[in-house]
């Protein structure tokens, strides 16, 4: 029994021990100065999908191989590892200084790609700031003109309609948001601006009939004597609408606004004329007074 347990506790030890062993070899290898062998085990450990390790030996390698013929290499193979890593904010930036640095290398054009693309991952929820959003647009466009013939334009071209949607859909949601929260007016810039900015969204037929129910909206709480005006404003939102979008979902409703809009504007030319101060009645010697004028004529 206590034999069993001396050994038990033996095997133990020389488990921890190897362990140890192990990981101060690597440990002594990140700390040496020996870039030859830090160089082949980053490559190695690479290969095996061990990107984390292949990272601490890659980090400062390229100052030293600066110059020398396996920088190419290594740059390439530093980008990739933190792309790997799903570091795309260093990725783009290693990707972006491999191409400038060699822009004649067979990779160049790659490694351009891929400094763009990881734009594009770093690009948020369209509920978010879309700062990487506009930089992944201009970046794959930048990529685009600069390999026009390159077989990854077609992939670029989508990855910026997939950005482009994105953004008019924020578009959207922004202008939704203001007629949600009853800021009409601010809704029906915000409309007319996505749809000047982006005038062929997918998204236009529904952006078109919300800006007719902002539209009626803001005439219906605007004081009377600016209501005819906006209603007026309604019915040919309304007209353009129909001709355009003869067959859109939306049609009844905003067929819907134009009606109401029309009952408004007889409403309030009603209420106009009734609140109007009826003309003063002449006394007898403007009467007589005028009438002798008429007839000195």
């Amino acid at each position: 029994m206590f034999k069993n347990k001396r050994l038990l506790t033996w095997c133990l030890l020389l488990a921890v021990a190897l362990v140890t062993s192990c990981k101060s070899k690597f440990e002594k290898l990140v700390a040496s100065n020996d870039t030859g062998k830090k160089y082949q085990e980053a490559i190695r450990l690479y290969n095996k999908k061990d990107y984390s390790k292949a990272l601490l030996l890659f980090d400062g390698l390229n100052q030293k191989y600066k110059g020398r013929g396996e920088a190419e290499d290594l740059a390439y193979y530093f980008a990739y590892t933190n792309y790997r890593l799903r570091d795309y904010t260093t990725a783009r930036y290693q990707f972006k200084v491999f191409a400038d640095t060699y822009p004649n290398s067979a990779r160049a054009e790659e490694c351009r790609f891929m400094s763009a693309y990881c734009y594009y991952l770093d690009s948020p929820n369209f509920t978010l700031d879309q700062e990487n959003t506009y930089r992944a647009i201009e970046s794959l466009q930048l990529f685009i003109n600069l390999y026009p013939k390159s077989d990854r334009v077609v992939e670029a071209s989508s990855l910026i309609a997939d950005l482009r949607d994105k953004l008019e859909k924020k578009a959207m949601a922004n202008a939704r948001l203001y007629l949600d929260i009853g800021d009409y007016k601010s809704a029906i810039f915000a409309f007319e601006n996505a749809l000047r900015d982006y005038p062929d969204t997918k998204y236009a037929e529904e952006m078109e009939a919300l800006s007719v129910e902002a539209q009626y909206l803001y005439a219906a709480n605007s004081l009377e004597i600016r209501q005819e005006e906006r209603y007026t404003q309604v019915v040919e939102m309304a007209n353009t609408f129909s001709e355009e979008f003869p067959e859109s979902k939306f049609l009844k409703n905003v067929q819907d606004y134009r009606k109401r809009a029309e009952q408004g504007i007889v409403q309030v030319q009603k209420l106009l004329a009734q609140s109007q101060p009826p003309a003063p009645e002449k006394d007898k010697e403007e009467v007589k007074e005028e009438k002798s004028t008429a007839e000195n004529k």
